[in-house]
């Protein structure tokens, strides 16, 4: 009996002692979980964790910007003061750069900053410092802003390096400033009737696109002083001017719309196509009088030299032309270059005239014998360049007699000698014909009376061109 007691108590002391053993094992293993989850948690949710944690604060952040402004309250689709006047919209403009003018596409590209300045209540709100709050282009599509857009632009787009440029201020009383950086290609009509010597007006023009008169009014913020420009260098033109001015354009089935223009005064830099173009062509003109100094036998000298000045023109005609555009009317430089290739022109129908008068002397002379069959004509080149005859018959003009008049004042006395005065003598005025006759006999003339009349015609032509566009 003492026995039983004895087992009973040993299997309850086992049993007790299995049960705090079991107990002491399983608290270290739900430790040793709780252990490793909160690790791997450490481990592998840390950045998980970051990532949803910065992704919170930043909608935290934008929350507060919204319920700040009240974005969310607001229907911003609809125009401040709708149903009212017109909201004005001030605008200024600095211009940053003119990257290109282009003549033969007649647009110029331009970069600027262009700001808009509007109050808008909506997005008032209560400040003790009266400190604006500066927003990105995150912001900027969630309220209303002006839709100011290029007339007759070709192509635009807004800077995105490295992020939009595009900047967004508003004050606590509602007043905002609407900055982008812009670069756009608009259409500019230039006039080329006076080129290289023309002066160019273009114009930026800005307009809102959906919203007419009623309901905005476009105006230049600070007047004239809304305009303003950095230190532009061109290569081609010189900025004499820039303004800033408004007005109105109607569309028929939509109205008025406030338009504003930003216009600048180009001149054109003559420095380079002085070189490149006209003492070129002057030089050109000006080799083709060598050749009225050169003998005429000497044809091949003659027409090579008329030859390589007319092809040289066409040379340069033709480059200058295909840097422009192909325009209905004659510009400034054509009258020049096509004028200069007319007096090269002429210099080589010249010497086709005196080749062919200088023919006409021969035969008439070897018809009468003045020149022997054998007669050599390359032997007869004078050194002063011109042709010399020693057998030019010069005839003297027969006497004129005294004209008699029925006036018995002047009338000469029976016994007077009918005889003129000692030392005076009369001359017959020749004609047209009997002055062509004596060039054509006398053919060295022509390129003596050319050498001189050449030079003073591109003179004169010169001094009336310069004098007229300059």
């Amino acid at each position: 009996m003492k026995a039983d007691v004895l087992a009973c108590l040993a299997l309850t002391a086992a049993s007790f002692v299995a049960t705090a053993t079991g107990g002491r094992s399983s608290n270290r293993r739900r430790h040793k979980e709780v252990f490793l989850g909160e690790n791997s948690k450490f481990k592998f949710g840390g950045r998980i964790d970051y990532k949803l944690k910065r992704q919170d604060s930043t909608k935290t952040l934008l929350i507060k910007s919204e319920q700040l402004l009240r974005i969310e309250e607001q229907d911003f689709a609809i125009r401040p003061g709708f149903g009212g006047s017109a909201i004005p919209v001030g605008i200024d403009v600095q211009v940053e750069s003119i990257d290109s003018i282009s003549e033969v596409n007649m647009d110029f590209t331009m970069t600027l900053y262009l700001r808009h300045y509007w109050k808008d209540e909506r997005l008032s709100f209560p400040s003790h410092t009266n400190q604006s709050r500066t927003f990105d282009s995150r912001l900027v599509k969630k309220i209303w802003v002006p839709d100011v857009f290029f007339v007759h632009s070709k192509r635009s787009f807004i800077h995105d390096t490295t992020m939009e440029n595009i900047m967004l201020r508003v004050y606590p009383d509602g007043n905002i400033l609407y900055s982008v950086r812009v670069t756009v290609t608009a259409l500019c009509s230039m006039d080329f009737s006076s080129f290289p010597l023309d002066t160019q007006n273009c114009s930026l023009e800005l307009e809102s696109y959906a919203y007419n008169e009623n309901d905005l009014m476009l105006y230049w913020k600070n007047g004239n002083d809304s305009l303003r420009t950095d230190e532009i260098v061109l290569s081609q033109f010189f900025i004499k001017h820039f303004h800033a001015s408004s007005g109105l354009a109607f569309y028929s089935s939509t109205g008025w719309y406030n338009r504003l223009f930003i216009n600048f005064i180009l001149r054109r830099h003559i420095f380079f196509f002085m070189l490149q173009t006209y003492f070129p062509t002057m030089l050109m003109v000006v080799l083709s009088w060598v050749s009225f100094w050169i003998d005429r036998r000497a044809v091949p000298a003659r027409v090579s030299l008329g030859i390589t000045t007319v092809l040289t023109m066409s040379t340069i005609i033709t480059g200058v032309s295909s840097s422009m555009p192909q325009v209905s009317y004659v510009k400034a430089v054509d009258i020049y270059l096509w004028t200069s290739f007319l007096f090269v022109f002429l210099s080589v129908i010249e010497y086709a005239a005196v080749n062919y008068c200088t023919t006409l002397e021969e035969m008439r002379k070897m018809r009468r014998g003045k020149i022997p069959s054998t007669f050599n004509a390359s032997q007869a080149m004078a050194f002063d360049g011109c042709f010399h005859d020693n057998d030019i018959e010069l005839t003297t003009f027969p006497r004129m007699a005294p004209t008699l008049t029925s006036d018995p004042l002047t009338a000469p006395s029976p016994n007077s000698d009918p005889r003129p005065p000692e030392g005076t003598r009369l001359r017959r005025q020749r004609s047209v014909r009997e002055n062509v006759e004596l060039l054509v006999n006398n053919s060295y003339m022509i390129d003596s009376y050319s050498r001189l009349a050449f030079p003073l015609s591109y003179l004169l032509f010169n001094t009336v061109y310069w004098s007229l566009y300059c």
